[in-house]
């Protein structure tokens, strides 16, 4: 393949990244063998290459975004008009805000109970927890990222948590939610789909503002997870997108919910996909993108 023919790759990201991103450079050489023509491209960086030098841009670390929700949204639109963009548009502005969780819980899935509170409304802690009968309540806001600004409360900290929702609120939508002991134990599963197919699986811990991220090995899914990953993905309202090139469903255990399991995040945008973290991975994905991207197919590579 000549270097003139070769797919031109924009990785979106941001500088400097707010951590380390492990997949980045695995990622660059993959896509490098399997042809493509790979350069990063930060979002918030004026003197970054433009998005029309890319025939195709997909979405990896721009882990700020929402910090400055607008100026990305006028980026999206910027870069699918330039050239094509994965995951498209449409999916990303619906997967922006999760009050997509409340969209997929009228539709079917089961969810993890989640109430919303627009900005300028009372935060009504209270009541949301007397709702969910938990012991512990998760407080963050609807467009985030990194774990910002998500922070857990003890039923003895309600004055707290009104606070801590309050201020929020003052600027942004907030989620309520119950912290379920399937968060802490066994842990939350995240199932990674390339091409709307599940590759693997990884458990984390949970994570809150400020906290690092604790993730452990990868491992195959198992058929619960592959069935529940694809019933959820099903449920996306964007038909003409599927397969999407990349998503991860993030679920914790519930042995009343179908497929024992309960979505706690469905990650369109800008999720990690822990590439690392299970052999093979690196390269599948690879493959995934040059073949969006027009490359031609090479042989398998080793991870």
């Amino acid at each position: 393949m000549t270097a003139a023919c070769r797919p031109r790759v924009g990785l979106a990201t941001t500088r400097p990244l707010p951590e380390p991103d492990p997949d980045e450079f695995p990622l660059v050489a993959a896509l490098e063998r399997e042809g493509c023509s790979v350069r990063l491209l930060p979002w918030r960086d004026s003197a970054a290459p433009s998005p029309e030098d890319f025939d195709l841009v997909v979405l990896r670390s721009t882990w700020d975004y929402s910090r400055a929700g607008e100026a990305f949204r006028a980026w999206l639109v910027r870069v699918a008009a330039a050239t094509r963009l994965l995951n498209p548009l449409p999916v990303v502005e619906w997967n922006l805000h999760k009050r997509y969780l409340l969209e997929l819980g009228a539709a079917g899935v089961p969810v993890v109970p989640t109430r919303l509170r627009r900005r300028g409304e009372s935060a009504a802690v209270g009541a949301a927890w007397d709702e969910f009968g938990a012991e512990s309540i998760v407080v963050k806001p609807a467009v985030s990222a990194a774990s910002r600004d998500t922070r857990r409360f003890d039923r003895s900290e309600l004055e707290a948590a009104d606070a801590f929702a309050a201020a929020l609120l003052r600027k942004e939508d907030v989620l309520l939610q119950p912290f379920l002991p399937a968060f802490a134990d066994p842990g939350e599963r995240a199932v990674v789909c390339f091409d709307g197919r599940p590759h693997h699986v990884v458990v984390k811990r949970p994570r809150f503002a400020d906290d690092a991220e604790s993730v452990g090995t990868g491992r195959p899914p198992t058929a619960a997870e592959s069935a529940f990953a694809a019933e959820v993905l099903a449920r996306v309202p964007f038909e003409s997108a599927r397969p999407l090139l990349y998503a991860r469903v993030d679920a914790v255990a519930d042995s009343e919910a179908p497929y024992g399991l309960r979505l706690s995040e469905l990650e369109l945008v800008e999720p990690s996909l822990f590439l690392t973290h299970q052999p093979g991975a690196v390269s599948r994905f690879a493959r995934a993108v040059a073949a969006r991207a027009g490359a031609a197919v090479l042989p398998e590579q080793s991870p």
